[in-house]
């Protein structure tokens, strides 16, 4: 089955590089080319790609809010938007995700992993590029010195105004396979960290998915580091390990 893609940045040397890309491999074809972001959205909602691949800061509408009009929690039928940026450590990279983005890529990454990306976002799973490690969610809690920073748009979680205060609370189990969430272990990591089964995982994700009306695990990572559940460690930040969704294999739901 071919993966639809519809690629949106205003410049013509990255939408080509992109092309090149993505038109290389058998299960990929681009469908679509826009250089800013209100003609992504009307060329996106007529075609109906597989998936959006969306640049950041672009002319007449910017990624952000195009982000916001295809997939945003008001949207009833989402596509899904990957977001290709040059901010891995930027308030718009977070605003993105709120957004409704499934995924987030530094431009200057390898070819395989914007193929990788492109698959794992098209299969309804979430995938960042490894550059963007867990610094981007202790970043919202944390500022440069360590000490407690606004939370950029805090109001936006997916529910519930703290880990206590859920419709439903997360049980013990529940809220460790969260915070492992948030520190980027893959379904696989999880389950040898847990002792549990590959399928046990799956059904304490799906739990937690429900109970905090996330669409994804990067929302589920940005809930746990929103609500506190994760304190910026420097060793998990320095690692090369990649953040949320972005495992090995990226069908790892």
């Amino acid at each position: 089955m071919t993966i639809r893609v519809l690629i949106a940045d205003d410049q013509e040397m990255v939408r080509a590089a992109f092309r090149m890309i993505l038109d290389s491999q058998p299960d990929l074809c681009v469908v679509a080319e826009a250089a800013d972001g209100a003609a992504a959205v009307e060329q996106a909602r007529a075609l109906r790609p597989d998936v959006c691949l969306l640049d950041i800061r672009m002319p007449v509408l910017d990624g952000l809010e195009a982000t916001r009009l295809l997939a945003g929690p008001e949207v009833g039928d989402p596509l899904k938007v990957l977001i290709a940026t040059t901010f891995d450590l930027d308030e718009y990279v977070y605003r993105a995700l709120r957004n409704g983005a499934c995924g987030f890529l530094l431009k200057d990454g390898a070819p395989a992993l914007l193929t990788e990306a492109v698959r794992a976002a098209a299969a309804g799973n979430a995938m960042i590029s490894p550059a963007v490690t867990v610094r981007l969610l202790a970043r919202m809690t944390q500022g440069d010195d360590g000490s407690a920073a606004r939370r950029p748009d805090a109001g936006a979680a997916p529910a519930g105004g703290g880990p206590g205060g859920l419709p439903e609370p997360l049980t013990q189990r529940e809220l460790e396979v969260t915070r492992l969430v948030a520190r980027g272990r893959t379904n696989e990591e999880l389950a040898a960290e847990l002792y549990v089964s590959l399928s046990t995982v799956k059904t304490h994700l799906g739990n937690v998915q429900r109970k905090l009306a996330a669409r994804n695990r990067v929302e589920i990572a940005a809930w746990a580091w929103e609500h506190g559940l994760c304190a910026p460690d420097r060793d998990e930040a320095a690692s090369p390990r990649s953040a949320p969704g972005a495992g090995g294999d990226p069908r790892d739901g």
